[in-house]
């Protein structure tokens, strides 16, 4: 070859090699800007500073269970769990009960198996998304983990399951956006062939579907639409009939939910709603829809809404139990049946919670999850027959019970004579009549989430580096009737940050905080509360830690995704209305990108890169200032996250690196 052609070919070979590399880099282009992330050695420095002899180390608290997720068949043939490897990958694996052979169904790989379950003895469903982005796609798969099957394989879209049909085990409805990004319509799916039916196209965009009711047919009996903005109107068609009805106009913020047809009723139309329209509290009641009428008040409690009904699909549709949320999760037994297991678990499980997250069709076996603020969770598989337990598994064995400490409900007095709830969580030290440093945690949401009494990883990681952590269930916090509810509405930044401190002076005057040394650390909202926080009562806390959170009310807005648009209205009763001029300029005094000048005490930023919630850009901006003022703000950002991180490795990191920059400031 001569030697002008061979270095043509070679320049030309370079080129197309820059040429891919570039387009290549380009595709792979990282959210944000990577540039503020800060690096290994900044972040190592942190987990470093978490020095001692501790008992317990972070792994011990947020390494995934060995196993965990425990399924029962329909027929109870087999039993389905995730098995963790030694990557900190968990696997859902299949063992057959009558010959204890155990195989793998569906491997973990790169992305997170967000949730699974049986759809018939032969065929499991689960749910993924890329990489935290929550664009769920629903895949179905052999229990062999063979016919692997991505139900729902389109750009872009997010599916969840409406309804399982008990008589349809090989078809299910879902929900998906696939037509429309803004807008969820049902269609009815078969898990083997993936072939799929829309069952109702959302037609009126100025007035959208927001939840859809099918019977255990599949028929389409009822659905709430959103009616100028901020109305839900509830349409009911009676079986066998033509058009749809509408039976109520309420606000918003008003319950009219279906949580079951009556089966057991010769009227078709019975229904068991959840509902507080009429009362602060919501309420389950047995409902006519046809002729508009509540004709029995089922179960309500006079501090908490009712959350919960459990039918018995095999003893004819009678009600099991009745639950709801108070300062612990309460369980009414109801149904003979049920009171029978429920007198045996609470003989062998008292001062316990349990749940039922699993039983056979023919309600044989079931299975049920014990816990409680110090015990992390013991599955059992109980046979209704003998009335027995028999213990499957200890998810978290290496947490010695006697070593955890105790998560106790608090009440108290606002300043404005709210009556509010919360949970805290003590280490040792304060037992033993030691004021401590605190961590207050605020909840996300705000709206729509509570805490709750049970085993908190991170109130037992605090506790044992001698932190005590703070929950308060702050105004809107939800459980606790509407009107709570509402006395949360444009109050982020302001009133619910009242809540949080008044929530500190009550624990400082029991004795158990020292006032010199209060941190803050939540999540989402919990995130922005962690910033407003530092910029609101800057005295006050002397250290923050901001996870997804919100640093700009107005980049907020700008940045939802589509499927919330249709919601904005009610979130700017929530939050403020930017396009209303008072409220605009009360947004402004409590986006925390406006004040970071007020911001003196260290801040540690966290931040996944395909957060659909709470974009990278709330993180970025925030670092950015605080950095041109001269602060030094470690950021960590995993770019194979969302909204919170899921991967056990990114887990066990940043809980190192904030426990490690807690001991460094507090």
């Amino acid at each position: 070859m001569k030697p002008k052609i061979e270095i043509a070919l070679l320049l030309a070979l370079w080129m197309f090699i820059t040429m891919t590399l570039t387009a290549r880099a380009q595709s792979y282009k990282l959210p944000g800007n990577p540039a503020l992330v800060s690096g290994t050695k900044e972040l190592q420095k942190l987990i470093d500073a978490d020095g001692g002899d501790h008992k317990y180390q972070v792994e011990d608290y947020f390494s995934r269970p060995k196993l965990s997720e425990f399924d029962l068949s329909p027929s109870g043939r087999y039993l389905s769990f995730k098995e963790r490897d030694n990557q900190g990958r968990s696997h859902v694996m299949i063992k057959e009960m009558a010959t204890g052979k155990i195989t793998r169904a569906i491997e973990e790989k790169q992305e997170v198996i967000f949730g699974y379950g049986w759809a018939t003895d032969d065929r499991l469903l689960y749910l993924m998304d890329r990489s935290g982005n929550e664009n769920y796609h629903l895949y179905a798969i052999n229990r062999d983990g063979t016919n692997d099957r991505d139900l729902t394989p389109y750009e872009g879209i997010k599916a969840s399951i409406l309804k399982r049909l008990p008589e349809q085990k090989e078809s299910l409805i879902i929900s998906m956006n696939k037509d429309n990004k803004k807008y969820f319509e049902p269609y009815k799916i078969d898990i083997n062939s993936g072939e799929m039916l829309k069952l109702y196209e959302v037609g009126d965009h100025e007035d959208p579907i927001d939840k859809y009711d099918f019977d255990n047919d599949g028929d389409l009996r009822g659905f709430t639409k959103i009616h100028n903005d901020k109305e839900m109107q509830y349409y009911y068609r009676s079986k066998g009939s033509t058009g749809y009805r509408m039976v109520h106009t309420m606000n918003w913020y008003e319950k009219f939910t279906i949580l079951s047809f009556n089966y057991a009723s010769k009227n078709p139309d019975d229904a068991y709603i959840l509902t507080n329209i009429g009362s602060d509290k919501a309420s389950i009641v047995l409902y006519d829809l046809r002729r508009k009428k509540i004709l029995k008040k089922v179960f309500s409690d006079r501090d908490y809404d009712a959350s919960q009904i459990s039918l018995s699909t095999k003893r004819n549709w009678e009600i099991d139990y009745l639950a709801y949320n108070g300062e612990k999760r309460i369980i009414k037994p109801v149904s003979r049946f049920l009171k029978t297991i429920y007198k045996n678990l609470q003989a062998q499980f008292n001062g316990y919670q349990f749940e039922f997250t699993s039983c056979t069709d023919d309600e044989k076996q079931y299975l049920v999850k014990v816990s409680s603020d110090r015990q992390y969770g013991r599955f059992y598989r109980y046979d209704t027959g003998t009335g027995k337990t028999t213990l499957i598994s200890d998810l978290m064995p290496q947490l010695k019970e006697q070593d955890m400490a105790v998560m106790q409900p608090i009440t108290f007095t606002s300043r404005d004579g709210l009556k509010l709830h919360g949970y805290i969580t003590l280490p040792k030290e304060a037992i033993n009549g030691a004021k401590v440093p605190m961590i207050v945690n605020p909840h996300g949401g705000p709206q729509g989430a509570r805490d709750l009494w049970d085993f908190n990883k991170e109130a037992q990681l605090f506790a044992s580096r001698g932190y005590a952590t703070l929950q308060i269930n702050f105004r809107i916090s939800d459980g606790y009737g509407v009107e709570f509810y509402r006395a949360g509405f444009k109050q982020t930044g302001r009133k619910i940050m009242d809540d949080l401190e008044d929530g500190i002076r009550y624990a400082i005057s029991k004795g158990w905080a020292d006032p010199q040394r209060i941190g803050i650390y939540g999540g989402s909202h919990g995130g922005y509360a962690t910033l407003m926080g530092l910029i609101k009562t800057p005295d006050l806390y002397k250290v923050g830690v901001d996870y997804v959170g919100i640093s700009s009310i107005y980049t907020f807005f700008d940045a939802f995704p589509e499927y919330w648009k249709p919601l904005i209205a009610m979130l700017k009763d929530v939050w403020y209305d930017l396009d209303d001029l008072k409220e605009a300029k009360i947004a402004k005094d409590v986006s925390p990108i406006f004040h970071v000048d007020k911001i003196k005490a260290p801040l540690f930023v966290v931040q996944g890169g395909n957060d659909p919630r709470v974009n990278i850009l709330e993180s970025d901006q925030l670092v950015e200032a605080l950095r041109k003022k001269g602060v030094d703000v470690p950021y960590m950002v995993k770019y194979d996250e969302g909204h919170g991180f899921l991967r056990e490795e990114n887990q066990i990191m940043f809980y190192k690196a904030m426990i490690g920059f807690f001991k460094q400031h507090l």
